[in-house]
């Protein structure tokens, strides 16, 4: 029984197939999620949130070594949060806060020493875990690494150069501020800035996006551990910074919301804190898989090698005739003689 003929409808590619023929940009959108799941981008984003919420407790410690130095350098302002505390807390809660807060400040040396020691191995940690996500999402990999050492030098050097470039930032978006503004406007001689609310705030959004734009072009370009296309960074950086803005919005809405509560304003923070984490990462990610899927960077796939043919004899025995078949063999044989020998002789 013969299939019946393939219609013209079978051929006829999907829905999503031409719309990516006709769309460009969910082309490519498609093809950078597809390199975001190849590449296991979730797993990647979930160590990078593991090792930024385990590196907070050793920043923590660190804080609090330096706020002991400074309070043990300020005997006045130390009497003075001493007083504070007395009068806040009363009776024996009291002296026993104050006592803490005195042993803390005797120990700030080995607890900041502890602080920084285990800040550098989770920081080593985190940065291990965020070079090598942004090269598997730009494809870049090593057939031989280099040795121990000259690994973590690498990634220690890279930590210190996304702290300043963090320190920068940060500056700059405090420069950004409405109300820095407002201060810097009024220190150059303007002092009613009230018909200028709804510039400063454009403004403000305007440097907060370019700030984030910045830091994301560099996360992106000069993290992963081989050389890669600074144009295509700096577009993706655009995508990133502007998700960041909308995400850093409606995180501010959650916080406020959850945080009015008990509940939340225990639990809250950190859970936020961890949301925070896990959805910059993977917005950092897709960006890069956005850019390493660029018609620029997308060059010809390399097909393996075949592997080796391999060629084998087959043999094939034919059984020879039996006893029966031979003996009707020689019948046939001998009347086709007589029968042939007969005509020959008429």
């Amino acid at each position: 029984m013969t299939a019946p003929p393939a219609s013209d409808s079978d051929d006829k590619p999907g829905i999503l197939a031409r719309l990516r023929a006709r769309l460009p940009w969910l082309d490519h959108v498609i093809r950078a999620q597809q390199r975001y799941n190849t590449c296991k981008g979730d797993f990647y984003a979930a160590g990078i949130t593991y090792f930024t919420i385990f590196a907070l407790f050793p920043l923590l410690m660190v804080g609090f070594a330096i706020g002991g130095f400074v309070l043990a350098s300020q005997p006045e302002l130390l009497d003075e949060i001493h007083r504070r505390i007395s009068e806040t807390i009363s009776g024996d809660l009291g002296k026993q806060v104050i006592e803490l807060m005195d042993s803390a400040i005797q120990s700030r040396t080995s607890v900041g020493i502890i602080g920084l020691a285990t800040a550098a191995w989770a920081g080593l940690g985190w940065m291990n875990n965020l070079r090598e996500a942004l090269s598997q999402m730009w494809g870049r990999y090593r057939d031989e690494k280099p040795g121990f050492l000259k690994t973590k030098l690498s990634d220690l050097l890279a930590l210190l150069s996304v702290f300043v470039v963090m320190v920068v930032t940060v500056a700059l978006t405090a420069l950004g501020n409405t109300s820095v503004m407002e201060g810097v406007l009024h220190w150059l001689g303007f002092g009613d800035t009230s018909g200028l609310t709804h510039l400063l705030q454009v403004a403000s959004i305007v440097v907060s996006l370019l700030v984030s734009w910045l830091l994301f072009t560099y996360i992106i370009a000069r993290l992963p551990r081989e050389s890669v296309s600074l144009r295509s960074s700096m577009q993706a950086a655009v995508i990133a910074a502007v998700g960041f803005e909308i995400f850093k919005t409606v995180g501010s809405i959650y916080l406020q919301r959850v945080v009015s509560g008990p509940a939340g304003a225990t639990f809250g923070p950190v859970l936020g804190l961890m949301v925070f984490a896990y959805i910059t990462s993977r917005l950092v990610l897709f960006a890069t898989a956005w850019a390493a899927t660029t018609p620029e960077n997308m060059g010809e796939e390399i097909l393996p090698a075949p592997g080796p043919a391999v060629i084998r004899n087959r043999i094939i025995t034919r059984p020879g005739l039996g006893p029966a078949q031979a003996l009707v063999a020689v019948t046939v044989g001998a009347l086709g003689a007589l029968v042939l020998s007969r005509r020959r002789g008429r």
